[in-house]
This record gives C-alpha cells, structure tokens and sequence, in this order.
C-alpha cells in the first residue's frame, strides 16, 4: 500500500509529489519552500529516505539540496546534469528502494533536457504511477528550448521519443504525474483535459502520441512563445547550491524611506488586488497582485537583482508573497510596509488613481480620441483582437513605452490581472490609463472591431449583396482547388511585391483569407497599411469548411466556375507549410485545422480570465492506493 500526497505550487504552475508507504517516502522535485514538505512528512508520519529531481529546473529555485541535508535524505540527480555539488547520479533502470515491495526505477527521458529522468513507482514489480517532471505532460510534453537553442531540434524530438518510450514501457492504468502543465511557461502548450491522467487516456489524446514526429515536431517549436527572462538565472542558480530561504519579515518602510527608493530606481510593488490599486496607489509603484501569477510576472518585468519593497494590505499577505518569490531566487526584499496608501506617502502627498472600465465602456469612446494597448502575448493576439490596437506583450512594455502613441491609453488583457499590471507601469510613466477589468470575450459583444473574425462573420459580411469582398490570398494552385463563392483572388506573394488589389476589391472593404490565417493576418496588415480597410479570418480555409460553407472549383483570378466542393491537394499542404511553418500534408482540411490550432493556442491563461484568481498554495494530501 502507498501514497503520493501533491504539493501545489499554483503561483508558478507546478507540482511537486510526497511518495512513500507506512514508514519511508521520497521527495519528487520539491519546491524551495521545504517547510510544506517537511509538515507533510510529519503529518504522515514517515521519515524522508530520498529526494529526487526529475532534472535542472528552469522556472524556480529547487529545495532538493536542502530538504536532503536537513532530512539526512539521498539527493538524486540525474547523472547527466552538470552541478556543483555532491549527490547521488541516477542513470537509466538504476532502482531507489523506499520500503518493502515499494520501489522507484529511473528511466532516462531526455527532451525538456538532455539529461531529463522520469521515475517510475513499483509496488511488488508492478507499474502504480510515474513522475514525468517536464517530460510527458497531460495533453502535452514540456517546451525544449530552455537550454540552448542549438539543440532545440533535436530536443523536441527526443521528447517525441520519450513520450513513446514512456507509452510503450508502461501499462495503462499507469498514472501520470508531471511536475509542470498546470500553468507553467515549462509546458509546450496548454493542457487538455483535468488535473489527473494515466498512460491509456494519454496514448490516445496526447499531442506527441497521436501525431507523427515531423509534424508533431513541426508544429511543437511552431507554437512556442516568450520564455520569461527570469529562467535565464534558475538553471545556474540550480547547478550550484540555492541555500535556504529566510521567511522572516522584512524590515519596515515608512513613507519617507518608500519615497527615497523610488527616487533612486529602486522598484516598489503593491501587492494588493488591483481594485483596490486603481482606487489609490503610491505614485510610481507597480501593482502586482499576490493573489495572480506574482513570482511569475514580477521576476520576469524586474530588472533581475533589483531590490524590491513590498506593499501589503497585511502581513499575513506579505508572508505569502515572500513564500512565493524565494521559488523563483528573489530571496530578501529590501523593505516592506503593510497597511494602505495613506500609511505608505510622505506626509502633504497623496495617492495617484486612474479609472477602471470594461470593454463596453470602451466601445463607447471616440475611438480617434484614445489608445487601445494590448498587453497579452502573441500567441493570444493572434486568435483576435481589436482593430486599431497597439500591441506590446506585458513582458516588453516597459522597454517601449515610447511606441505609445499620445492620448488616454486604455489597457486589457485576457482578464484584466495583467492590464492592471500595465496599466500600473503606465501610470508610473506619467500616462493617463484605463485598466480594462473585463474578459476579452466581452470585446466584440460590445461591439468593438475586431481585426480577426470568424467564417461564419466572413460569409455574412462579404457577397454580392454586401459591401466586403472576401479576398483570396492562397497562392494559384491552392485556388483552383477550390475557394469561396464570390471569392476575389490576390496571392499574398503579389501584394508584397507592391501589386495592386483586383478591380473588384478596390475601394471595398475587404476580408482576407488564405488555408489557415497566417497569411490572410499578414495580407490584412499590410493592406491595413495601404489605407484599406481590412479584416482577415481566423483559421482560414480550414475553418470556412469546418462551418459547413460552400467551396466552389476555380481557374482563375476573379473568375467563379461552380462545381463540387474539394479541398486543396498535398501541394498547397507543402506550400502552407513553408509560409505558416506548419508541415505539409495531402488533407488540407486536416492541416488547416491542425495549423490553425497551433497558430490560436495560448500556454498559459491569464488566470483572471476565466474568473478565478489563482488561490493561496495548499497541499492536496489526496490519497492513491493500489
């Protein structure tokens, strides 16, 4: 009989496991924080015989090191990882006993890096469960090109055959424990499904196991975003010896201390809710919520080994932002206070505000009057948004404020946790700013443009009896293939070199659309650019089949010949995969879908978005038993 009680780290994404049976248990990539771990074991009553590290981490600071030195634990590392320290290496098939019939075996899964090692749980010889770390993950596997990007091809590759390994090894009630995929940057792409998974329900479901290598491969590294700054710093910290963390409270700012830093380039963060922010705020502070993705956000913004002071509504707030920053090395803040504004200035200031609004608020401004900032990452703006915005990734906004054009700048995000953010750097700017506190779904049921619609919007704004033209930018062949009824053909490869719209466009309003939206967004750009108005369709083709719309035969530009519907052949696939770096097949039903999924998917939700701020860390002492 066993057990694998969870420890949720929600802040960062990440799972780390207590594993063990009546007496001993092992410690599965522990996060730094080794208090929670420890009061787990006692709870449990069991003495921690080894701690081991699925591999180097990239997105926090382990407490592998130092749970085992204070246990007296075997520290087992991955004999491929270069580290600085004395530990145990495990090689492949090398075997940990914890008790009695109860093992853990290695098995070498390179990929998310070279030296990565899952572990799998044997009770009396038979398969329970494996820890995959950053390899299989559920729905997806973990990114590979943390490490160098010189190997990022080969590495997702490997993680290709890692994942197969782990399916063809072990049986299918065989459950499945990542330590990433639960809103961590670590992951390839957002997981499918629940919080739990098993060997069978992923044979059949997970994107490395159900498509073939190039085009898993191909459409792996296409789908891949930003990696937050702070990673850079968590392997090496990793390799040498992260030291325990100091919890203590830090020493206490007043007004005059809080405005000194500030004076001298220090950062100053609010941790408080970002209602409470807008209403009033030290001038020049940042807001980063602690109950929102704060290690996360504040260690990718802040310039790294700036000090920071703290802003908390209560110290039990500002323990737990402590907690959550040593996971990722912001180990000492320089000063903190809690309370509110009027506790935190200098006595005759008072505390900056700026509005709140919605989408709907929005919709009703004079659109020539204001500023529209898109603050979320490309992979989000490139499922949809407004017409007209600006768009900087909350991540580089304070290095471009100046792309920012004059007038009142109304900022929004996903949900509204990360344009309180922006909206808070702008305001330290001297900017006029609205935080838009609203899901993005909101947007076009408010009315505003968006830039990027559906097939089905498509098919009811353009047409002989509307105003738009849908415009074809599919090259000739995939044309003849097969495109909409009254479909205009401009090849995108013209337009960009300076060709003119076909007679029928001109002067029109126009809605753009190649196989699976990547070169309609740029034909929208570009023609957006030359004066036109100019929308494109998300997902292309393949969506406008999907919608069960019309596809007719065509044999040249602007001419319509009716016939059956047919779908473009393995040449248009190959083209496509060059122009929207996505492999090439003979359905280009399939591909457009598939391509048009890797194009929209978004690995990390804002969690505010969907309504519900990511809660305080707990452990999930849930019990499996055989």
């Amino acid at each position: 009989m066993y057990f694998v009680d969870t420890i949720e780290v929600p802040g960062l994404g990440n799972r780390g496991y207590l594993v063990g049976g009546a007496r001993s248990a092992v410690v599965v990539d522990p996060p730094r924080d080794v208090d929670r771990v420890i009061a787990v074991a006692a709870r449990r009553g069991v003495r921690i015989t080894h701690v081991v590290e699925t591999h180097v981490h990239n997105d926090y600071v382990t407490g592998g090191l130092q749970l085992a030195r204070i246990t007296g634990a075997a520290y087992l590392v991955p004999a491929g990882a270069r580290v600085a320290f004395e530990r145990t290496p495990v090689a492949d098939g090398d075997v940990a006993r914890i008790e009695d019939d109860l093992t853990l075996r290695a098995l070498a899964t390179p990929g998310h890096t070279p030296h990565h090692t899952s572990y799998v749980l044997e009770e009396a010889g038979r398969a329970a469960a494996v820890f995959t770390g950053g390899s299989l993950l559920i729905g997806t596997v973990g990114r590979p090109d943390l490490v160098e990007p010189g190997l990022t091809g080969r590495l997702a590759r490997e993680q290709y055959d890692s994942a197969h390994r782990l399916a063809a090894e072990l049986p299918d009630e065989t459950e499945v424990l990542p330590t990433h995929g639960f809103g961590s940057f670590c992951s390839a792409g957002q997981a499918q499904g629940g919080a739990t998974t098993t060997i069978g329900h992923e044979r059949g479901s997970n994107e490395a196991l159900v498509k073939d290598v190039d085009t898993f491969v191909a459409e792996l590294l296409a789908g891949l975003d930003d990696v937050p700054a702070y990673y850079a710093h968590m392997g090496p910290v990793n390799a040498q010896d992260p030291g325990p963390v100091d919890l203590t409270p830090p020493r206490r700012a007043d007004g005059e201390e809080i405005a000194a830093r500030l004076a001298a380039g220090e950062w100053v963060v609010d941790l408080r809710n970002r209602r409470a922010f807008a209403e009033g705020h030290v001038a020049g502070s940042f807001n980063f919520e602690a109950e929102g993705q704060l290690a996360t956000y504040l260690a990718w913004l802040m310039p790294w080994g700036k000090p920071v002071t703290l802003l908390a509504a209560t110290a039990a707030q500002l323990a737990e932002a402590q907690r959550e920053l040593v996971r990722v090395g912001i180990d000492r803040p320089a000063a903190a206070a809690t309370g509110s504004p009027a506790e935190w200035i200098r006595e005759g200031d008072t505390p900056r505000s700026f509005p709140r609004a919605t989408f709907a608020d929005l919709a009703a401004q004079d659109s020539h009057r204001v500023v529209v900032l898109d603050v979320r990452r490309d992979s989000e703006r490139a499922g949809g948004h407004i017409r007209g915005s600006v768009h900087i990734p909350l991540h580089r906004l304070r290095d471009r404020l100046s792309e920012i054009p004059d007038g009142t700048v109304w900022v929004h995000c996903a949900g509204g946790m990360r344009a309180g953010v922006g909206a808070s750097i702008l305001d330290a700017a001297g900017r006029d700013v609205v935080a838009v506190d609203d899901g993005f779904a909101s947007a076009a049921a408010a009315g505003l443009p968006m830039a990027r619609i559906t097939a089905q919007e498509a098919h009811e704004r353009t047409g002989a009896e509307t105003a738009a033209v849908l415009l074809d930018v599919r090259e000739q062949e995939e044309w003849a293939a097969g495109h909409a009824p009254g479909a205009v053909h401009a090849p995108l490869s013209e337009l960009l070199a300076g060709g003119r719209l076909p007679e029928a466009a001109e002067s029109r309003p126009v809605v753009t659309i190649c196989r699976s939206g990547k070169r309609s967004r740029q034909a929208a750009e570009l023609l957006t650019a030359r004066g036109a108005d100019a929308v494109d369709v998300l997902g292309g083709m393949g969506a406008w089949e999907a919608a069960g719309l019309a596809v007719v035969g065509g044999s040249s530009r602007g001419e319509i010949a009716v016939g059956g519907s047919s779908a473009a052949d393995g040449a248009s696939g190959a083209l496509d995969a060059a122009d929207d770096g996505s492999p090439g097949r003979s359905d280009a039903r399939t591909a457009a879908n598939a391509s048009s999924a890797a194009d929209c998917a978004s690995p990390t939700p804002d969690p505010a978005a969907h309504g519900s701020p990511v809660a305080e860390a707990a452990i999930d002492t849930a019990a499996h038993r055989t």
